[in-house]
């Protein structure tokens, strides 16, 4: 154990463990096995996404407990327990989707709960699927203790032929089914082996692309979101964490001494220029939020303009998060911005360094062909646009990743669908033409209610060969695996009465990612004329429940979809309870 000296009295756990008031507390400790020294030590949470749903998931379990070893042996008793998840892959195309954005909250939320209700004094959290790496980081920023994220790590890639295959290519290959292109038997097959092992997607969606943030944004040691969910490696990372985070309570570094303004901005430019996921226009908006700092999807739509591209990852690129990691990883990847005068370097980290000092240990360099040198990046702007105009005044977000220039622009008729389900099975029929703009709208935040991810729907498109045939946008998500010229978070959505609400089919739309153009050929009388034969939101089903209280809730995608005030309201602070 490391001589580091903790003063119990500052610490929330006091009120659980100091006094004797406090003997029934103690009592229920006592009987669980822990010690008197250990009483008395800081109480850490451990918090775990852990769930038999899907692979990203299922090692997590494994590696917190190499986080507690971490804790005890800094010093600290960690207490484990385990949020709820929700699969973006599994919840794909079907109603279930709906569920994915509200866990997010919900993660926030359960996990800021458990630390509350049993005063720990920091928090220690694993996540592994897409919307859980946001909730957790979003639930260290509220309740601003000291904390370290760790992310459960990537799948390895399946082999089929001698290429790599990854899930996105099981979707995609329902479009080559559909359309007639792959045999029953071809198709079992590489569902068979496409997932090989545990762990999250392996490309540069979502879930990786947050797990670049987690260390860009300084929450995640460094290097620790690289080593893909197998590796043995992962579980050094794990102690390493635990005992990190007992060096941060001593110095009382708390998860907004490094969630700053700054490290957002850092985080940004790791989102565009790995070219990931467009979730993460989402994400960054919300954990900004819980600090009380102003960084909408503008915000971060700026920084992405003028970041070089120059991460070879798919869905846009060629590699995955395994080709990351070895060939240096997100530090490399930083070293890299910061040559081109791109980091803020004074930024705290979970090491208690600076992101520069962190980085000045770096001695790799870029490969050349996982990643770019930035002087020589693969496009001169970010892999992600931001894009605005008279269908879109709150913005949308498109990947452009993998797109040439001319593939960026896209001018063609709207093709109208009140919910994903229609669109689905008008692609599947092939209803649809060469140069449509595919408009999926009711699928925002509230309207959805959710903001669903329309992968099916994309993935079809490319199986049939359409994917740069058309184009298509939607006030809900896309997956960090979608390609093509494809636009979402449009808002205002559709259920706040948005421009999106008001299309019909046969409008001509403009999408252009060169000058972040985002316009339906309609004057604003037009518009006023439509608004006010408009006939109000679509009514859904869901009048009861949790997906009922995040509708009510639930804010705009421009602001990150947040379900509460955040701390610019914020009266009550829980570390110094």
């Amino acid at each position: 154990m490391k001589n580091r000296q903790f003063d119990k009295s500052v610490l929330p756990s006091r009120h659980v463990t100091e006094g004797a008031s406090r003997a029934p507390h103690r009592s229920y400790l006592y009987a669980m096995g822990i010690s008197e020294d250990e009483i008395h030590q800081p109480l850490v949470g451990v918090a775990t996404c852990w769930n038999e749903a899907a692979p990203c998931n299922i090692a997590l379990n494994r590696q917190a407990q190499a986080v507690k070893a971490g804790v005890k042996a800094g010093g600290g008793t960690p207490r484990e327990f385990t949020t709820i998840t929700v699969t973006d892959g599994m919840a794909m195309g079907h109603e279930g989707m709906r569920s994915s954005l509200a866990s997010r909250d919900a993660i926030a939320d359960t996990v800021e709960l458990t630390m509350r209700g049993h005063c720990y004094d920091a928090l220690v959290g694993l996540a592994g699927c897409d919307k859980s790496l946001p909730g957790m980081m979003m639930a260290m920023v509220r309740l601003n203790v000291p904390s370290v994220f760790l992310y459960g790590g990537s799948i390895l890639p399946g082999k089929l032929n001698g290429r790599d295959v990854v899930v996105q290519d099981v979707f995609e290959a329902v479009g080559q089914h559909a359309a007639g292109n792959m045999s029953d038997a071809e198709l079992d097959i590489l569902e068979r082996i496409a997932c090989p092992t545990s762990g999250a997607c392996g490309g540069q969606y979502t879930a990786n692309t947050m797990a670049c943030v987690s260390e860009a944004i300084g929450l995640a040691l460094p290097n620790s979101s690289g080593m893909p969910a197998p590796y043995e490696s992962r579980d050094a990372y794990g102690e390493a964490s635990g005992d990190a985070v007992m060096e941060l309570i001593a110095r009382n570094i708390r998860a907004r001494d490094v969630v700053t303004r700054k490290s957002l901005e850092n985080a940004a430019r790791v989102v565009a220029c790995t070219g990931g996921s467009t979730n993460g226009g989402l994400h960054l908006p919300a954990i900004a939020h819980e600090a009380g700092i102003d960084f909408d999807l503008f915000d971060v739509c700026d920084i992405f303009r003028d970041t070089p591209y120059f991460v070879n990852l798919r869905p846009g690129g060629e590699y995955v998060a395994k080709d990351l990691h070895e060939a240096g990883g997100v530090m490399v990847v930083m070293k890299e911005l910061r040559k081109a005068g791109l980091i803020h370097e004074d930024c705290m980290t979970a090491t208690g360094r600076s992101i520069g000092e962190e980085i000045d240990m770096v001695e790799r360099e870029a490969d050349g062909k996982v990643i770019h040198p930035i002087s020589n990046p693969i496009t001169k702007t970010g892999g992600v646009v931001g894009l605005r105009g008279n269908l879109a005044p709150d913005g949308a977000i498109v990947k452009v990743a993998g797109m040439s220039a001319e593939e960026q622009v896209f001018v063609g008729p709207a093709r109208v669908f009140d919910c994903e389900e229609d669109a689905f099975e008008a692609v599947q029929n092939r209803n649809y033409k060469e140069g449509d703009v595919i408009v999926i709208r009711n699928e925002g935040p509230a309207g959805g209610p959710g903001m669903r991810e329309m992968l099916s729907t994309t993935a079809a498109l490319s199986g049939q060969g359409m994917g740069k045939k058309v184009a298509l946008i939607t006030d809900g998500r896309f997956s960090g695996a979608t390609r093509g010229f494809c636009v979402g978070h449009v808002g205002p959505e559709a259920a706040f009465g948005g421009p999106i609400a008001l299309l019909k089919d046969g409008d001509m739309i403009t999408l252009d990612a060169v000058k972040g153009e985002i316009s339906v050929a309609l004057t604003d009388a037009e518009l006023e004329a439509r608004k006010a034969e408009w006939k109000g939101p679509r009514k859904t089903q869901y009048s009861s429940g949790a997906l009922w209280k995040y509708a009510q809730l639930v804010g705009v995608a421009r602001y990150g979809a947040v379900t509460h005030p955040g701390g610019k309201e914020e009266g009550h602070i829980y570390m110094d309870q």
